[in-house]
């Protein structure tokens, strides 16, 4: 164990500072049935300062969802649909000339907000896209001369349809590998959808969400999620988790090597350690366990493993490899 880290001290300090979440699930779910995973997904990305890509079928609750969580925390939100005439401009802002002063002053765009919505991603072009992945990864935005410092807590939660491809331009692999987690949404159960046409029809989806936390409080338990504790074996078993996809043959998975064309990058171990400690944060726990590497897992890597053609032509995704990776390799 780390000298100085008092597992006791440390687990009532989380229990103080997390019980705004019982508060958030509470509060979100006046207007959102069902949905707790993507809920606690978005959670996990809050937490860990990590950008979270939904992707869904239409209709699944993914933008009510986003704006529902922001508008439970006093945040200012911000929603940019994106088209394929957008331009970068249109979401970082740009330099208005004004005829009296004879001038140019800076009108900054919907970038500069809490929470940045980034709706259907995949339909606005490459440059638009590129401003976007800019301001995520460097967390500042240039205009003209002038560079701006984005404002804490800063979250881009983008969502995407699988379905529709035309008129649309995917996200590159190297710019996907910016999100922290990749979320897959799936349709409700019969239970769920019934409550669901009973409040739609009800109105009581339209009932307003009154904020329960503050920018400041989010600030304060990123700062004690970093403080969780992890053990050099749980260190250990996310590395293994991460080489495995890029050697599997070392871990005794030679039969995946034809199936992946590259693995995870190290951004992979640095969110896959991050989010298991958010997600111990989320249990009220102030130290990481297998479980919680495992429970995460598949939406920190999903995007960030290859397929080649043959694993396409056998209708092998990358939940399956994550999964034959998750049962093969050593549990700590």
């Amino acid at each position: 164990m780390e000298v100085g880290v008092d597992i006791e001290l440390l687990n009532q300090q989380i229990q103080a500072e997390s019980a705004f979440i019982d508060s958030l699930k509470n509060n979100t779910s006046k207007v959102i049935v069902g949905q707790e995973y993507m809920l606690e997904r978005l959670l996990l990305g809050l937490l860990a300062e990590g950008h979270v890509l939904l992707e869904g079928l239409p209709g699944l609750a993914k933008t009510l969802s986003i704006k529902t969580l922001s508008s439970a925390i006093s945040a200012q939100f911000s929603r940019i649909q994106f088209t394929p005439d957008l331009l970068p401009a249109d979401v970082i802002g740009t330099m208005i000339y004004n005829p009296g002063k004879n001038d140019f002053s800076i009108r900054k765009g919907p970038i500069f907000a809490n929470f940045i919505l980034a709706d259907e991603i995949n339909r606005a072009p490459a440059k638009v896209q590129s401003a976007l992945l800019e301001a995520m990864q460097e967390r500042q935005v240039t205009i003209g001369k002038e560079s701006f410092k984005l404002q804490e807590p800063f979250l881009v939660l983008a969502t995407q349809n699988p379905i529709e491809q035309e008129g649309t331009y995917p996200l590159p692999e190297a710019q996907v590998d910016r999100f922290m987690l990749k979320v897959k949404i799936g349709y409700p159960n019969k239970d769920e959808e019934r409550q669901i046409i009973h409040k739609t029809i009800s109105g009581e989806t339209t009932q307003k969400v009154e904020p329960v936390v503050s920018p400041e409080a989010i600030i304060k338990a990123r700062k004690l999620v970093k403080k969780v504790y992890m053990d050099d074996k749980i260190t250990n078993y996310i590395l293994d988790i991460v080489f495995a996809t890029r050697e599997p043959g070392k871990y005794g998975l030679g039969d995946l090597e034809p199936l992946m064309s590259y693995g995870g990058s190290p951004r992979a171990s640095i969110n896959l350690a991050l989010a298991s400690k958010a997600y111990a944060f989320i249990q009220r726990r102030g130290y990481v366990i297998p479980d919680d590497v495992r429970n995460v897992c598949e939406d920190v890597m999903r995007h960030r493993i290859g397929l080649t053609y043959e694993a396409e032509a056998e209708n092998i995704s990358q939940e399956d490899i994550i999964s034959q990776i998750i049962s093969k390799v050593e549990v700590p």
